[in-house]
């Protein structure tokens, strides 16, 4: 999965619009213009794609932690230069405030089950032992889950 993709996904699970998105990136102190975030959501077929860099999507999901969570005291961190799907998980897990039992019920609602030794492999270090490279499919069908339990449901509900 590409940091685009990602970023599409999110936009539409949570449905931000352009101004949110750039309110979220401002949250995180970057200024980003409606072009840019116009750019990074078109598929990468269409004319006026943009590629999402690792450090200002690393930028984005601090700035959707901030946004959801609330600015912490202090220096905010440094985005990461170079992202993988295990950092991307666990952004998204603090911004969404998900303990492992609320990542495993999103899982199984997008038909994945993973034990939850699997997951805590995902969030260790990557020196350690036990960790584990989060794959594409994993992350994936995190996603979907998530877009079911923030936005799918949300619609099922009976009126």
């Amino acid at each position: 999965m590409t940091n685009n993709d990602i970023l599409r996904r999110l936009r539409y699970t949570f449905d931000f619009s352009d101004s949110k998105m750039i309110e979220i990136f401002r949250l995180a102190d970057h200024q980003v213009t409606r072009a840019q975030v116009s750019g990074w959501l078109k598929k990468e077929e269409d004319a006026g794609y943009l590629r999402c860099s690792d450090r200002e999507f690393a930028i984005f999901l601090n700035g959707l932690i901030n946004d959801m969570r609330g600015k912490k005291e202090g220096a905010a961190p440094e985005p990461e230069r170079v992202l993988n799907n295990n950092i991307i998980f666990r952004k998204l897990k603090i911004a969404l405030n998900m303990t492992a039992e609320d990542i495993l019920d999103v899982m199984s609602e997008a038909n994945n089950q993973i034990s939850k030794h699997e997951l805590s492999a995902f969030f260790r270090k990557p020196d350690h032992q036990n960790y584990r490279d989060c794959q594409d499919q994993v992350l994936r069908n995190f996603l979907s889950g998530v877009q079911y339990k923030y936005r799918d449901k949300q619609k099922k509900l009976p009126v």
